[in-house]
């Protein structure tokens, strides 16, 4: 039944933007930590997405895939890993510091607090979006089922 389905996808984006909201968290939350369990700064994470499919439910569906001639839409995402950006970041001149090299620079992570604020708020209006989707399809269910009233 498509209301369903449309149900399952929209819950499943609410489960990864939920993912990607944590994740954008932590680096909010690491944005001075020069310092971590692995050695060196803190490096930024992001969270990777990918369709989600389902089985095909009929011969002709799985023939389309088969031969990649058709793809169905709107069947969800789902995180795939948590990924760190290795990209150096900011050397800051500080001799005192106690994570200094050599030379005197400490690393500092590579969080940029203003990207990590728009792509905390891209990630809530997605989240948003997903629930209102949700909030729309129930409605639509209980109205369909008015009708016999």
């Amino acid at each position: 039944m498509g209301l369903f389905l449309g149900i399952d996808a929209s819950a499943s984006g609410l489960t990864a933007e939920r993912l990607r909201m944590d994740v954008i968290s932590n680096n909010i939350a690491n944005a001075n930590t020069t310092r971590t369990e692995g050695g060196g700064a803190y490096h930024r994470r992001f969270v990777v997405f990918e369709p989600r499919e389902r089985e095909p439910k009929s011969f002709e569906q799985t023939l389309m895939k088969a031969v990649g001639l058709s793809r169905q839409t709107g069947e969800g995402v789902r995180a795939v890993s948590i990924m760190e950006d290795n990209t150096q970041g900011p050397l800051v001149y500080d001799p005192g510091h106690p994570d200094a090299n050599a030379d005197g620079y400490v690393e500092k992570p590579n969080v940029n607090i203003v990207s990590e604020m728009v792509d905390m708020i891209t990630a809530q209006r997605a989240y948003e979006a997903n629930s209102t989707a949700i909030t729309a399809a129930k409605t639509m269910a209980t109205k369909t089922l008015e009708i016999g009233k």
